[in-house]
């Protein structure tokens, strides 16, 4: 699971940003203005026939502040995103 759903600076965060466009999720802002130290991203690839789907999840990263359910706080009401 990505460690930016409870990080401070999640609605900010230009590698988080990223991480939402590659989900072709809403972004949480449309202009982030903060820059992660060296996040360390895992890429998941499952196939299911000829079907590729990928995950990509922030699991480290020298900037994470932690916030627990900040992402929630943002997005009330929402599933929060695995």
């Amino acid at each position: 699971m990505c460690i930016c759903i409870n990080c401070t600076y999640v609605d900010r965060c230009i590698t988080y940003h990223s991480v939402e466009s590659l989900h072709q999720q809403p972004h949480l802002t449309e202009n982030p203005d903060f820059e992660a130290l060296s996040p360390t991203i895992n890429v998941n690839i499952r196939t299911e026939s000829e079907d590729i789907q990928m995950e990509w999840d922030v699991v480290g990263c020298e900037s994470f502040s932690a916030e627990v359910g900040k992402w929630v706080k943002l997005r009330p009401g929402e599933l929060v995103p695995t």
